[in-house]
């Protein structure tokens, strides 16, 4: 899968309010992993994922995401480095006023898009990706949890990110809707796109398979070792 490296985190500590949250952090990300974050409520995972696209400052450390050094990043960089990250969260945020196929234009126009056309294509093909071409014309609550959840995938995707961050995807859903998620998630990673997973559902983890690093105890630890 190309040995280029995504996320490379050595000794990094991640604070919040002043607390300690996680330290001594090294975690590296390749092109098409899938890897999960596992870990109790409140171990860290989601303060993990931020730092990665830059809502959670790094407190100490190296860390590097792409080509960008994280605790020297500037502010005006940040939505650059957004761009080639896809974000999945938990809660959708999904904009209610507005049909699926608007809410991946609205993406599309805010990152820079304006030919009409290659904007109609591409949000086709992301829908194609995740099995919604049928419904671009639905507004969100006419859509069930899973179905909103591979809108959100689908809109992660526009850009074509190498990289994919995924905040508890399944936490909403019942576990056959969620099994459907993680199984798409995977299928996004074979074709070479890097997934970063957090969950606490470990019947996930043992159905489909990947690399699996835990929050635990204020450390990041590699379950493989």
């Amino acid at each position: 899968m190309g040995d280029e490296t995504l996320v490379n985190y050595s000794d990094v500590q991640l604070n919040r309010d002043e607390n300690t949250i996680l330290q001594n952090i090294s975690l590296t990300v390749k092109r098409g992993d899938y890897m999960y974050i596992i870990g109790k409520v409140g171990s860290g995972k989601s303060t993990l994922l931020k730092s990665i696209y830059g809502e959670i400052p790094i407190a100490y450390g190296d860390a590097r995401v792409f080509e960008y050094q994280l605790s020297k990043i500037k502010r005006k960089n940040i939505p650059y480095l957004r761009r080639k990250i896809g974000i999945v969260f938990q809660d959708f945020q999904l904009l209610i006023d507005r049909s699926v196929e608007k809410n991946l234009e609205f993406v599309l126009r805010a990152t820079g898009w304006r030919n009409k056309r290659m904007i109609k294509d591409r949000i086709y093909e992301v829908l194609v990706q995740v099995g919604m071409q049928q419904k671009a014309y639905k507004m969100p609550h006419e859509l069930s949890g899973g179905e909103q959840q591979r809108v959100v995938i689908a809109r992660a995707l526009l850009n074509s990110p190498p990289l994919i961050l995924a905040d508890e995807p399944t936490g909403n859903l019942d576990p056959d809707t969620g099994s459907q998620i993680v199984d798409l998630l995977q299928e996004i990673s074979e074709k070479g796109t890097a997934v970063l997973m957090s969950t606490h559902n470990y019947s996930i983890v043992h159905t489909f398979p990947g690399k699996i690093m835990k929050c635990e105890n204020m450390r990041l630890i590699d379950m493989q070792q």
